[in-house]
């Protein structure tokens, strides 16, 4: 057994950020399932918003958020977030991360949709990279921070897992069963403060511009363990991800329509006018629904994005990432334009926390993508995710660094028992269930929804949660299958809570109610929950 102060679960900026933070006052696990720097930050392109700028004001930046949110976001949190950014931002400045400057004095702050002041922190076109690779090479000179790349959590260890007693009214969270993955062993990681940090699960569906790794381990991981689960089917699909067969999963970022490119049609013509009085700079669900539409109307299969207004040399500094990996594939974003498709992006809901990134459960705390804090609402305002992240890493850092001076007895845990699992001869079984899911996923649970998408998509997947449950008890686990268990999980979620919402708001757009409530409510509920059919 493995045991620890802290036992950090992911480690993109949010996890990162907490392990730094909690190393320099106790011991920290830093688990990973493939190498430190594979994150979705790694790949976060566009940047960081904060309030900078002297005509920028925490006001609007409070304002651009809540309207986009569509009146789901939770004010306080939203105060919180916004209000503590530049602090957060001059702490990452400090640990070494270079933003882009204008001069020795003043910073490129950009525009994204649905900000009405330039206040966008960037590094080119590669931002998450800048702000991964800092934090990695920060947290491997962190004292007491240990790190254990390609280990995936398969379960937490909870009282009620340990007692075989599910919706405890005081469920205290221990730890997790963690596979070695090299070794194909499993170890068990007992922490004081156990905090999931592991990103979204874009990988639910075929087109995403997240890498493989997001397949929502922790939520699933949170759900299974009795933890309230909230808004899942507010799913944010980028609407510009580059269309090729070749290029696989590569998001083009939205400051390119910040400034000044525009979309077009195959023959040409523009077409955001239609939809929206912000045209390219309308809010991302606005601008995906509007390409879907357009594509579904005349059977295209992409539409253009067009920057061939802007220099060479302009686009070669501002976008060198974009314009070198479009150049692969003999696109010339200056002389040519770019086909793109929209692609799942990014999760609103997650697990329920509240301002401290506290979940249901005692002793766990979700950050990052992988919770719910109310800050997104029904759409998230374009670069406020790392924004959450790293402020959220300080907010649960602060209520969780006195825990470790406390006394913990730990329960008795049982070490993991594979009992008569035997190693598969059938894993092509895994490979055709991940594709199946991931394809009726976007064909019903997409852009666009109906009741009677949604209800194909619950028949299927409850068919297919029964073979992956006889397969994941048959066989030896391996990660292979419990990122097949932990998507179809989530895949359920999803089209439960697409279900649930009655109306039209935000991400959530169905034909069969197209018109908003005049209430806003969350989505919340627990594995206890749909148990009883609640």
């Amino acid at each position: 057994m493995i045991k620890t102060d802290y036992l950090v679960i992911g480690s993109g900026i949010a996890g990162l950020s907490l392990a730094i933070k909690a190393g320099q006052i106790g011991s920290v696990a830093l688990v990973t399932k493939r190498n430190i720097t594979d994150s979705s930050t790694e790949k976060a392109q566009g940047g960081i918003a904060s309030v900078w700028a002297k005509d920028d004001s925490f006001k609007s930046h409070i304002q651009d958020t809540l309207i986009a949110g569509a009146g789901l976001c939770k004010e306080e949190i939203v105060n919180k977030v916004v209000s503590e950014g530049p602090q957060r931002l001059k702490e990452l400045i400090d640990w070494g991360v270079k933003f882009d400057r204008k001069n020795k004095n003043e910073y490129d702050l950009t525009l994204e949709a649905g900000h009405s002041h330039r206040r966008i922190f960037h590094s080119g076109d590669t931002t998450g990279s800048e702000i991964e690779n800092t934090l990695s090479r920060k947290i491997k000179k962190t004292k007491n921070v240990k790190i254990f790349e390609n280990h995936i959590a398969i379960d937490l260890i909870t009282t009620g897992k340990i007692e075989r007693k599910s919706g405890l009214e005081k469920d205290i969270c221990w730890g997790a069963y963690v596979l070695d993955i090299p070794k194909n062993k499993i170890e068990t990681f007992l922490a004081k403060v156990v905090i999931l940090a592991t990103g979204g699960a874009g990988k639910v569906y075929v087109y995403t511009s997240n890498p493989d790794i997001s397949t929502g381990d922790g939520i699933a991981m949170a759900y299974r363990a009795g933890a309230e689960i909230s808004n899942l089917e507010f799913v944010q699909f980028h609407p510009t991800c580059l269309y090729n067969p070749q290029a696989k999963s590569f998001l083009v970022s939205e400051t390119l329509r910040g400034e000044g490119a525009i979309l077009k049609l195959k023959n040409g013509k523009t077409f955001m006018e239609k939809y929206h009085p912000l045209k390219e700079l309308a809010p991302r669900d606005i601008v995906a629904r509007a390409i879907d539409n357009e594509l579904k109307m005349r059977g295209d299969d992409f539409v253009y994005l067009d920057i061939t207004h802007k220099s060479e040399k302009y686009l070669k500094e501002r976008f060198p990432n974009i314009y070198s990996e479009c150049l692969k594939y003999g696109i010339n974003i200056a002389k040519d334009y770019i086909p793109i498709v929209p692609a799942a992006h990014y999760f609103c809901g997650g697990v329920v926390t509240n301002e401290y990134g506290e979940t249901s459960i005692k002793n766990l705390y979700a950050i990052g993508e992988t919770a719910c804090t109310g800050l997104h609402g029904a759409n998230r305002l374009a670069s406020n995710s790392l924004l959450e992240a790293v402020v959220y890493a300080e907010s649960t850092f602060q209520k969780t660094k006195d825990k470790i001076n406390e006394d913990v007895e730990f329960p008795s845990i049982p070490i993991w028992d594979s009992g008569k699992a035997r190693d598969s001869d059938e894993s092509v079984v895994v490979k055709h269930n991940w594709e199946e899911i991931r394809n009726f996923m976007w064909n019903y649970v997409g852009i666009v929804r109906s009741e009677k998408r949604l209800n194909r998509a619950k028949r299927r997947i409850e068919m297919l949660q029964k073979e992956i449950s006889e397969y994941y008890w048959d066989f030896i686990i391996t990660s292979d299958l419990i990122e097949l268990r932990n998507i179809a999980i989530v895949a359920e979620l999803i089209i439960h809570c697409a279900l649930s919402r009655k109306e039209s708001r935000g991400l959530h757009y169905t034909i069969d109610y197209p018109d908003t409530l005049p209430e806003a409510r969350d989505t919340i509920f627990s594995r206890a929950d749909l148990e009883k059919n609640i």
